[in-house]
């Protein structure tokens, strides 16, 4: 009970304390704000940058042509040496009268030209369409298959896959470098944005002191301002983030330059940004008032 006596009047000081040096406070939650939003923007950049380099990578598909004169023995056999390959995640046969069906259903031009066409007539190919486990061994994957007997053109865009997966992986590494710099920044603007706060209030620690109050007594009111600043300071990049890419994901309609590259869905993702912006905003904003307390005025 007595620890619970303590935490709340500990709670309650540091509400008064933030209510009567308001000006400066302002300053620290202002500091917290800023630096937060763009945190935020950051973190959401980074993890759809992440996604996009995922759908990528799941859609990247081996399209296996095979010779005109192939035999449903010799199918059966490129099914089975496909199947024994590593880095396989999956494969289907597809017929080229089924191919030439989808073809038709997704244009009226397409429909019009292949009518006619029969098994005979047909001069599209057989083929078979191979997902990967690992887009990185794509290009090994698809040289095994290219000697498989009968087979006759392997292709699955050669080349652009690598640079795309290159670039995302690049901006991936730029944008998390970024939200790992400016969570550094942050903590340090808030740090010395503190700094100036409790320095302002060295006659008071000074008092403190005086009556007997321990090192320990004096610091924890501080922390827990800091953590009250850091939760105010919170609030607003919380609100933007959440009404900002909810707007956003609405606006590209789920989709970003192709139906392959997604925005992240907003529930839960945005619960978990806001998550780690509360977090982020009282871990700063302890450690900031800890180390002033600490440091600057030697306490």
């Amino acid at each position: 009970m007595k620890f619970f006596r303590i935490f709340s009047r500990n709670i309650r000081d540091s509400f008064k304390s933030v209510l009567r040096n308001f000006s400066l406070s302002l300053s620290s939650i202002a500091c917290i704000t800023i630096t937060l939003i763009v945190v935020s923007t950051s973190m959401m950049i980074s993890y759809n940058v992440n996604n996009f380099t995922a759908l990528v990578e799941k859609d990247v598909t081996i399209v296996v042509f095979l010779e005109e004169d192939v035999t449903e023995k010799e199918i059966s056999d490129i099914d089975d040496k496909i199947n024994l390959l590593n880095n396989v995640e999956s494969y289907v046969y597809v017929d080229k009268t089924d191919t030439s069906k989808t073809m038709m259903d997704s244009s009226e031009t397409f429909k019009n030209i292949m009518a006619e066409w029969d098994d005979e007539t047909n001069p599209l190919l057989n083929s078979f369409k191979v997902k990967v486990t690992d887009i990185n061994l794509i290009d090994e994957v698809a040289a095994e298959i290219k000697n498989i007997d009968k087979v006759k053109v392997v292709k699955y865009g050669e080349g652009k896959i690598e640079q795309l997966i290159n670039i995302f992986d690049v901006a991936e590494k730029i944008s998390l470098s970024i939200v790992i710099a400016l969570i550094v920044v942050t903590a340090f603007l808030i740090s010395n944005t503190i700094k100036i706060t409790i320095f302002s209030r060295k006659r008071e620690i000074e008092i403190m002191r005086l009556v007997g109050a321990s090192n320990i007594n004096i610091k924890i009111p501080f922390i827990f301002e800091g953590l009250i600043l850091g939760l105010l300071g919170a609030i607003i990049p919380v609100i933007i983030t959440t009404y900002g890419y909810v707007a956003l994901y609405q606006m590209f309609n789920e989709k970003v330059i192709t139906p392959f590259i997604q925005l992240i869905k907003p529930d839960p993702f945005i619960y978990y940004i806001s998550a780690i912006l509360f977090i982020i905003g009282m871990a700063v904003g302890m450690l900031g008032s800890w180390r002033a307390v600490k440091k600057h005025l030697k306490v």
